[in-house]
């Protein structure tokens, strides 16, 4: 017998006993309940809940004062309902510039060229502000993954100024050890920034991998688009501890002003960037000739931000300290001076599910039945903004990851799947389909790497008969990676996604309360009620995801 299978097989006799149980109160979640939060969360008065906005605080200040109101305990530190952190929004500094001497065999003359920001380059936002120079090192896409044994750095690089490409190897191949068609944690600009810097870089240089993406010639229109000279209605936000870890410069750079420092070597930027698709890391070469001096300043914002969160504690003395998170973000996209938009299925939907989960586990606590581990109830903030309340999480941990028996994240399960022909960007790898093909379907993110999770949602739907979709594990779309499950996923944790999928009215104003499929959207905040007391019951805790966690950082 095939040895997952056996492996399966022993988790499902472990967690049968439990899913046999009934989970109490489980009737109590009613789609007319959730019909009534979510036109009060999505409603026109919360203005799509927006980071950093009135309406994106009254949501949490309504969310905490559910949870205080059902009596959970209190979470956060200082027994508080919030677990506050920290963003970091970046503005373009004076001074940016690079003075270089091109490795183009002297068809320069050697002669230094001084570029400033927006002609060949411009810095990154979480870039330190300061100046680096220095010899030049391609390092092909410079990526350090030790759980792959994968090293783009195996060289000695204090004092260099290191050249990377954007992405990763093998970012076609369904295959690849970087996470197949998704785009993998390792292939992220600063964790890329942060392992140069870890091995003694002076400064980091990203570069197009030319190769993969031939279309992004246009630099000067992409380096307005990272740095507009208006700020944009929706900041860029990245985590504050994030960005101070970075201590060196960290720029990109055009294509052809990397071709001339590559000039050097022989050889072309794209026939490097063929030559670093390796399955084990490229070892870096030095680039003759070529010399940078990089100047960077980048102003730093910080902008408090917090989650909310509650806890039931667990009956058993021993697993109690283990912990079942149910969770769902709770920002959206705010709104302009003609539009709102309301968000109701991304995620007013999960978060008022979240709520009438939370609710079932408060009334079945008064009545004395109280899962064997505990259950954290948690609403994300500023999900849209790059999962950024589910990271903050994994930086600050209210207890260890380690005592984490499953996540379970619920976005956008109020809707019926449907996408168009000629889409657009917005449902890039993503296959045609009809709304009513999916009137009763529910996507399960990481269904693959978390099978012990897939198969106790599967027993719990035997009783409530949804739909389950297994698809988008290893899809371009990068859908498994566009929500809280993520963030977990990388650091080890047994982590799912619940997601009807993506819509026409997705990210527009038109994704409102009334369009809510809430018969479907009930069945799914049961289930998932129910998955989560199954596990938090069950005598073995699922396995945590077979590979590719993100560890070090």
């Amino acid at each position: 017998m095939n040895k997952c299978l056996l492996i399966g097989l022993g988790l499902a006799a472990a967690v049968n006993v439990a899913a046999q149980q009934h989970a109490p109160q489980n009737e109590s979640i009613r789609q007319q309940d959730l019909r009534a939060d979510l036109f009060f969360v999505a409603g026109d008065s919360m203005r799509g809940r927006l980071t950093d906005t009135e309406e994106n605080r009254a949501t949490a200040d309504f969310i905490r004062s559910r949870f205080e109101r059902m009596g959970l305990k209190p979470a956060g530190p200082d027994n508080s309902y919030f677990q506050p952190y920290h963003l970091m929004v970046a503005t373009l500094g004076e001074g940016n510039g690079l003075d270089v001497t091109a490795g183009d065999g002297g068809q320069s003359g050697g002669a230094a060229r001084h570029l400033r920001a927006g002609q060949e380059l411009y810095p990154l936002r979480f870039s330190a502000s300061g100046r680096a120079s220095g010899a030049v090192m391609f390092a092909g896409f410079g990526i350090s993954a030790p759980h792959l044994q994968y090293d783009d750095f195996n060289a000695n690089l204090k004092g260099q100024i290191v050249l990377v490409l954007d992405h990763e190897p093998g970012e076609r191949d369904p295959n690849s050890p970087f996470d197949g068609l998704v785009s993998s944690e390792s292939s992220t600009a600063w964790r890329k920034a942060l392992a140069a810097q870890e091995r003694g870089a002076a400064a980091v240089l990203f570069v197009s991998d030319v190769h993969n993406h031939p279309g992004a010639a246009n630099f000067e229109g992409a380096a307005r688009t990272y740095w507009p000279e208006k700020p944009p209605r929706i900041l860029n936000y990245t985590l504050a501890a994030w960005a101070d870890r970075i201590r060196i410069p960290v720029a990109q750079i055009s294509p052809a002003l990397a071709s001339s420092l590559v000039a050097g070597t022989n050889r072309t930027l794209d026939e490097l960037s063929r030559s670093a698709e390796t399955a084990r890391g490229f070892t870096p070469i030095a680039l003759p000739g070529a010399r940078v001096e990089l100047h960077t300043a980048v102003d730093r914002h910080i902008v408090p931000d917090r989650n909310v969160v509650a806890l039931v504690e667990g009956s058993d003395p021993k697993l109690k300290d283990e912990w079942v998170i149910v969770s769902a973000h709770y920002d959206h996209n705010g709104a302009d001076a003609t539009q709102i938009f309301n968000g109701a299925d991304d995620n007013g939907s999960g978060t008022v599910a979240l709520i009438e989960i939370a609710e079932a586990y408060a009334l079945a606590a008064k009545e004395g039945r109280r899962p064997k581990r505990s259950v954290l109830f948690a609403a994300w903030n500023s999900e849209e903004r790059g999962l950024l309340g589910a990271w903050a999480y994994t930086e600050q941990p209210l207890a260890p990851l380690s005592t984490i028996a499953a996540v379970l994240n619920m976005d956008m399960i109020g809707r019926n799947e449907e996408i168009p022909p000629g889409g657009g960007q917005r449902f890039a790898g993503l296959e045609v389909q009809t709304a009513e093909s999916n009137a009763n379907a529910l996507n399960l993110m990481a269904f693959s790497k978390v099978p012990d999770i897939t198969a106790a949602v599967e027993r719990a739907n035997a009783g409530i008969g949804l739909d389950l979709k297994k698809r988008y594990d290893n899809n371009s779309s990068n859908l498994v990676r566009r929500s809280d499950q993520w963030p977990f996923l990388q650091r080890g944790v047994p982590a799912m996604g619940f997601i009807t999928g993506l819509h026409p009215d997705y990210h527009t104003q038109y994704d409102r309360p009334e369009k809510i499929n809430y018969v479907k959207m009930e069945k799914i905040a049961r289930l998932v009620h129910q998955v989560s007391w199954d596990i938090a019951n069950a005598d073995a805790r699922p396995k945590p995801p077979a590979s590719r966690a993100i560890t070090q950082h």
